[in-house]
């Protein structure tokens, strides 16, 4: 059977849990085995290195259980990610849309580059929108629980670079509603907020 090593075609599922300071874990995000993780091991850009050391030589079929230290993982929690914007962001139809924006909901945004991040909304006053784009699990340590599905070679057009991942990945986005996304230009660059399908945010 084919190993994974650099160039090949993988695709894996796993349970994603955060590991709590009292040994305790809690379960944030599932692969549906319909719907595997694909990525080009070694060109697919920004897997977490621990777990990508973890799944070279693995065959198809081979269990994995990886834990990841926050620093490794979704980096330290970065209080200059939390940012104060003006609420017209936020209009959709010349109205503010406070049915989506409001404290603790998770809004999809676009950059002034047009990269889809996710802004957690942390307050709501009457001029501003405090809004925390820190990746969810930034500051946690955290356990991937999987298995390797299959491993091939790549074909020529797999092996150009690659920017769909998910999980595994922190510094993409993802657009399974894990709440992983591209945190690397967000504060200072937010172009809009997006409040229709047709954006591709949602």
């Amino acid at each position: 059977m084919e190993k994974i090593k650099p160039g090949k075609y993988v695709e894996i599922t796993y349970d994603l849990y955060q590991l709590n300071p009292d040994g305790s874990e809690k379960l944030v995000h599932q692969v549906d085995p319909e719907d595997p993780e694909k990525f080009i091991f070694g060109v697919t850009r920004g897997m977490i290195e621990p777990l990508e050391r973890a799944l070279e030589g693995l065959e198809a079929g081979a269990i994995y259980d990886v834990t990841v230290k926050a620093d490794e993982a979704f980096g330290p929690y970065d209080n200059e990610q939390v940012v104060t914007l003006e609420k017209d962001i936020f209009m959709v139809d010349g109205k503010f849309d406070a049915e989506m924006v409001k404290a603790g909901a998770l809004v999809p945004m676009m950059t002034a580059d047009g990269f889809r991040i996710n802004g957690l909304v942390k307050e709501v006053t009457d001029k501003e929108v405090v809004m925390d784009f820190n990746h969810p699990l930034a500051g946690k340590d955290v356990r991937f629980k999987g298995e390797v599905k299959t491993v091939r070679d790549a074909t020529p057009e797999e092996l150009q670079p690659a920017h769909g991942c998910g999980c595994g990945c922190h510094d993409h986005g993802c657009d399974d509603g894990c709440g992983c996304g591209d945190h690397d230009d967000c504060c200072g660059s937010h172009g809009h907020h997006c409040g229709d399908d047709a954006c591709g945010c949602h």
